[in-house]
């Protein structure tokens, strides 16, 4: 029965926060519901979905008993008493006889006594109308015995508050969450797409269960206008029915005048019409110029994570899988892509041809369907039964060959891996020219950008690397994600967290050459970075907004997800075991949707080691609670003491985790240090534990090549230890031990648990360094040091920072060269110390980097510069007024994409304030400079002193054109908001971001890298305030 009775009284369409804060409004001295109660109108029960999305908050505000109902055998009749005659009598009722809380107390002697009709009237009166209140709002799923006690009822249950629908009728749900009275079973979707006025209609036939008996079916809409809709229950005949809009929630909605029975069959049939949206989510237009010059366009689509609603009405959550049959037109130059293959091409009377795709062979969520409508071009190989294709734009054809090399190892990898057969007929990977995201996982029809996707001809091995991860991390996906989905978007990091630690370790054993050891290194330094802030989350975290959703794509779902994973399977006693776990996983959940603790369960039934290690237990304090922990060692004789305590650099007003952490410490010493028999582990379950430790080790270190998700503390005598070994003999150290050395002292000085002192006495030994994780970690850091002196135009101390860098690091930069290099280490390592050179104003470095480009210019291309330095001699270019304006040219008529990418960085460097301008209001248009490079652009202004403050006055006077292309809490928004804030550290700034941000209110308020931006600036301002004395001496 629905419960958005037409009879409800008036007051039911109050807003819900409305009917709880009357409560507490005065109401009349005497309330006894222990009367005949038979009198009032009953209601119908509610539709479990009512029951089950009913707030926390109603219920206790409400009822006014808790949550926790008693059984009716264990009712306490006194709290039912002091709900009936405490809380509704007047508020003086402290002078009343204890013997009888419901008695009326004589009225004083001056007030005149009146007659007995009237005195019986009013009573009756405020009796009615105080009992009928009571029954039908405050206390909807109660009635009372003769003698106060309370007991469950089933005919007065709480009545929902109606939103109004667009057209001004009670829309019959609200909440954010659809109900689960109906799902799908299948989609038919017909698309007709006009690409000459970019917009299109559409047909969908949703054939539906019925889960239990309801009046409504409600699913999602966005942008639509639907121009007609009928309704088939089992076998009878389709009827017209009409669709209430709620536009605040993107929900429609159709109700009936009889229940729908639970286990009925039926199908709901919608037309409309849309414009092709103009920014990168839903069925979007784009356009690229070819090589004639001449302007091309093409449909596509990015529906992760809300978006599919946008180009057919769908349960658009990920839990409601169904298969899907597509239909696409076209015009006869175009040709169309989705995630099956084509099954036949129709011509149709008005000369388009309808591409009809084979039903899906599995069920899939909402968000990976897709489709294209482009002029692109293939190449193809069949693997293990696949047909693998990578399709382009027709002139970077030649670009195509690495990635389908790539993704065919890789694919037959992940099937021999997971044991389970990549389930569809084909695999098409899509470079799209305008695409905002990296790439998109879509069941057989992934799409990228054409920078992670094309490789050309002179790319070098650093740019390879690139193409790779991503092509990895989607392919993962294929299995992760979409084989097995997370139930809800609060574990997002099962998709994103498995696919991104899947990406390097495939890698690492198909493409070793690609070092991605180093980058995964990195990744997991940064992520630390993140969590270390109050306004971090848990990695399972409730989300219930679309920017919360939207926000759930940061480097805690990714990075730290694939972070705990690295250190479960470094954990797990047997090589294999952590492969066991996730095969079981992904068999057992084949098809289905989970939640994290699915994943926990099954890495547990494998798990057959003497220490029958429970991972559920293990991990779950991992994902449930934000933040990691710091291990402080202390030595005494022969005992060592670990102690726990949860790393957060804010302490004001901080949220601390009461929790502890379930941890997997590993250690080495100097007797053995380096080979991985030498790792021993040690289980940290509590605040603090004691291992034992000869006397005669000297130094020992924790975190094994920084497989663990924690920063160590070492104490003054431990760091002085591990410093005098770094300078004996580095090498008794692993490069990922020497890195995670680096990146913990600098943390440290962050949280002030260390003096800048001791983080120059780690660093000394750098000048003898050979690998390139610990050279990148250190000038990473060092450059956020820099840049904060920079903007804060501490004159005196950047100079002398400067110095510093050159004196540390100068002759490691000597030693590179600016020839072709083929270690992909190797060239990461040239480009940071080469690119660090010529930022710090190097005139030698400076001049050399010039002079390549000039060979460069002059060659008219011929002459390559290696890739892995492009980005260095462009960003030099940029910054010279002279060769701007080349630079520019060779932009516009660049095609391939990562070079040009690269030129575009180069660009966004300039120094000159007109210029910055133009390529800010560039990146916004959209026209020579796409708009998914905005956010880049705005990333590279801000680096420089002349463009960050250009970078923040063009967010604050753009916010809304810019939320208009990029949805509120979107990554793009995210990396827009940190590049233009994370380098502030004064007070005027705090307050100018703060402002801002707070004047916004629903555009972008309340986002959680609002909070990120402003705590990063009162930590900046913090430990300036407490270093710029000590800088003063040291430096």
């Amino acid at each position: 029965m629905d419960p958005f009775d037409s009879n409800s009284s008036d007051r039911a369409n109050l807003p819900r926060n409305m009917i709880e804060n009357s409560m507490f409004e005065e109401e009349p001295d005497v309330v006894d519901l222990a009367k005949d109660s038979t009198a009032f109108p009953t209601f119908p029960a509610l539709d479990p979905d009512d029951v089950v999305y009913e707030p926390r908050s109603s219920r206790l505000l409400v009822r006014g008993l808790g949550e926790n109902d008693m059984d009716e055998d264990e009712e306490d009749c006194e709290s039912s008493a002091r709900l009936l005659g405490m809380s509704f009598m007047n508020r003086s009722s402290a002078n009343r006889p204890s013997s009888s809380p419901y008695t009326r107390q004589p009225p004083p002697r001056s007030c005149s006594r009146p007659s007995a009709r009237t005195m019986v009237v009013c009573v009756l009166f405020l009796v009615i109308v105080a009992s009928m209140t009571m029954v039908l709002y405050f206390l909807p799923g109660c009635t009372f015995t003769k003698t106060g006690c309370r007991k469950t009822n089933q005919t007065t249950p709480l009545v929902p508050v109606n939103p109004k629908s667009s057209s001004g009728e009670p829309f019959p749900w609200n909440g954010y969450r659809l109900p689960q009275s109906v799902h799908p079973l299948s989609y038919e979707v017909t698309l007709n797409p006009n690409l000459d006025n970019m917009t299109f209609t559409g047909c969908t036939v949703i054939h539906m269960s019925v889960q239990h008996n309801t009046k409504r079916i409600v699913l999602h809409s966005a942008k639509l206008n639907i121009t007609r809709a009928t309704f088939k229950l089992g076998e009878g005949e389709a009827e017209a029915v009409t669709v209430l809009e709620y536009i605040p929630r993107q929900q429609i909605a159709v109700q009936f005048s009889e229940d729908l029975k639970a286990g009925q069959s039926c199908v709901l049939t919608l037309e409309y019409s849309a414009n092709l949206s103009h920014t990168y989510g839903g069925f979007y237009n784009s356009s690229y110029t070819d090589k004639d010059g001449k302007k091309r366009v093409l449909a596509a689509t990015q529906f992760e994570p809300l978006s599919a609603r946008e180009a057919f009405p769908c349960f658009d959550e990920p839990a409601f899988k169904a298969t899907f049959l597509i239909k696409i037109s076209r015009n006869t130059d175009f040709m169309t892509l989705s995630n099956m293959p084509l099954a036949k091409s129709t011509p149709l009377a008005n000369g388009l041809v309808q591409d009809e795709f084979k039903k899906t062979s599995v069920n899939m969520s909402t968000y990976l369907v897709a489709f294209i409508v482009a002029n692109f071009t293939p190449m193809s190989k069949n693997v293990s039964d696949t047909l693998v294709s990578v399709y382009s734009v027709p002139e970077k054809k030649e670009h195509t060959d690495y990635a389908l090399e790539t993704s065919s190892k890789l694919l037959a990898f992940y099937n021999d891996f997971f044991e389970i057969k990549y389930p569809l007929e084909k695999l098409d990977l899509v470079a799209i020219p305008d695409f905002l995201a990296g790439a998109m996982e879509n069941w057989g029809l992934i799409t990228f950008r054409e920078t992670s996707l094309l490789v050309g001809q002179h790319s070098s091995p650093l740019e390879k690397q690139v193409v790779a991860s991503v092509v990895a991390h989607e392919l993962a996906h294929q299995w992760f994600g979409n084989l097995v989905t997370m139930s809800w978007w609060n574990d997002l990091w099962l998709n994103e967290g498995f696919a991104t630690y899947m990406q390097y370790m495939s890698l690492q054993a198909v493409m070793p050459n690609l070092d991605i050891g180093n980058l995964f290194l990195s990744v997991r330094f940064r992520a630390l970075d993140k969590d270390a802030l109050n306004s971090s989350h848990a990695i399972s975290t409730e989300v219930n907004k679309p920017e919360q959703v939207e926000e759930m794509f940061d480097s805690v779902s990714y990075e730290k997800g694939a972070s705990i994973l690295l250190m479960l399977n470094a954990s797990l006693l047997g090589e294999q075991q952590f492969r066991k776990g996730i095969i079981e996983y992904l068999k057992q959940f084949s098809g289905s949707n989970t939640v994290t603790n699915d994943l926990w369960n099954s890495l547990t039934r494998v798990e057959v080691s003497a220490q029958h290690l429970n991972v559920s237990e293990m991990m779950s304090s991992w994902t449930s609670q934000k933040g990691f922990p710091l291990v402080t060692v202390s030595r005494k004789g022969d005992e060592v003491t670990l102690t726990q305590e949860h790393f957060l650099l804010t302490s004001d007003d901080a949220t601390h985790t009461s929790n502890l952490w379930n941890i997997p410490v590993t250690y080495v010493t100097d007797n053995c240090s380096v080979a991985p028999e030498c790792r021993q582990v040690f289980n940290l379950k509590t605040k603090s534990g004691t291992l034992k430790l000869a006397e005669s080790v000297k130094w020992l270190k924790l975190n094994y090549r920084n497989t663990g998700f924690y920063i160590v503390h070492y104490g003054d005598e431990g760091w002085a230890a591990l410093i005098d070994a770094l300078k004996s003999n580095f090498s008794v150290f692993t490069h990922e031990d020497r890195a995670s050395l680096i990146h913990n002292m600098f943390a440290l000085s962050r949280l002030g648990r260390v003096s800048f002192q001791q983080v120059l006495n780690l660093l000394h030994y750098m000048s003898n360094e050979t690998e390139t994780t610990p050279v990148t970690e250190a000038l990473m850091q060092l450059n956020v040091l820099y840049q904060l002196l920079d903007k804060r135009q501490e004159q005196d101390l950047v100079p002398r920072m400067k110095n510093y860098v050159m004196n540390q690091f100068g002759s490691l930069m000597d030693k590179q060269t600016w020839k072709e290099e083929e270690s992909v280490s190797k060239q990461e390592l040239r480009a940071a110390l080469l690119g660090a050179a010529c930022s710090l104003g190097e005139e030698n470095y400076i001049n050399q980097a010039k002079e390549l480009f000039k060979r460069y210019l002059n060659s008219s291309g011929t002459q390559q510069i290696p890739g892995d330095l492009q980005q260095v001699v462009f960003t030099v270019v940029g910054q010279s007024d002279e060769d701007w304006d080349a630079l520019l040219t060779l932009y516009k008529h660049a095609t391939y994409d990562a070079e040009k990418r690269s030129m575009l960085r180069g660009l966004a460097s300039t120094q000159d304030a007109r210029r910055i301008t133009w390529i800010l209001k560039a990146g916004l248009r959209g026209d020579i400079i796409q708009t998914q490079e905005l956010p880049l652009v705005i990333s590279t202004v801000s680096n420089s002193f002349a463009g960050y403050l250009f970078v923040w006055d063009f967010i604050q006077e753009n916010w809304d054109r810019l939320i208009e292309k990029f949805p509120l809490g979107s990554f793009a928004i995210q990396s827009i908001i940190k590049s233009a804030t994370s380098q502030f550290s004064t007070q005027a700034h705090l307050d100018q971001v703060k402002g801002f941000f707070s004047s916004l209110k629903e555009r972008g308020s309340q986002m959680r890298s609002v909070q990120e931006a402003l705590e990063t600036i009162r930590l900046n301002q913090r430990w300036m305030e407490k270093n710029l004395s000590m800088l003063q001496k040291l430096l």
